[in-house]
């Protein structure tokens, strides 16, 4: 699971945390301002609300993580290659959540949700095979689950730190780019990090540390 040296691992976390954490924010305050509509702070928010909700940000993102860029990841690695290991790993990503979103049978959602949650389960997975740890997937997978779901509200648990207020709905050209953001340009830019600022460690590196 490549969990050691400790320090280093934990940095890899936050700072793949903060990524998309960051590109998150982004994408929601674009979304808003092509909808002409705000964030508001919900005044109803509990500090164990907050937790709860991020802690079920954490068990999900690890239960996916382990299943997905775990030990089943590192032996296909091991036995077919990384190239070919990652690729398994995305299709099955994109897949899962045909049923984790409740698209099964709507063709049109489906490529769509396969495009962009195959996309980003790519990026992950690559950041596995380069990295050796699951800690940076994880910490990229949960930085944009916990923004998205629980300081946007976004996610299955309903309205939790921010909530949208006014606006109107998308339509043409700006609906479209807001679709294109978080399905297509957030995926890609993970991409180019992955490609570009993961070093590619080797197993002498990882255990000689």
């Amino acid at each position: 699971m490549g969990l050691l040296p400790l320090a280093k691992r934990l940095q890899q976390f936050f700072i793949g945390f903060l990524i998309t954490g960051i590109l998150c924010v982004l994408a929601q305050y674009l979304e808003a301002y092509l909808k002409s509509s705000s964030w508001v702070l919900n005044s109803a928010i509990t500090t164990g609300t907050v937790f709860k909700s991020f802690w079920w940000d954490v068990t999900s993102v690890l239960t996916e993580e382990l299943i997905f860029r775990g030990a089943l990841l590192y032996i296909l690695i091991q036995k077919i290659g990384s190239k070919k290991g990652i690729w398994i790993s995305a299709v099955a990503f994109g897949v899962y959540h045909w049923f984790s979103y409740g698209v099964l049978g709507n063709v049109m959602a489906m490529i769509l949700v396969f495009i962009g949650t195959g996309l980003m389960g790519y990026a992950w997975a690559w950041a596995f095979s380069k990295a050796k740890s699951i800690m940076l997937p994880f910490g990229l997978h949960l930085g944009w689950n916990f923004v998205y779901n629980t300081i946007f509200s976004k996610g299955p648990l309903g309205e939790l730190v921010l909530i949208s207020n006014g606006g109107h709905e998308l339509t043409d050209w700006a609906s479209l780019l807001n679709f294109i953001t978080g399905l297509i340009i957030v995926p890609i830019l993970v991409l180019l990090y992955v490609n570009y600022f993961v070093k590619k460690e080797t197993e002498t590196e990882t255990t000689s540390e």
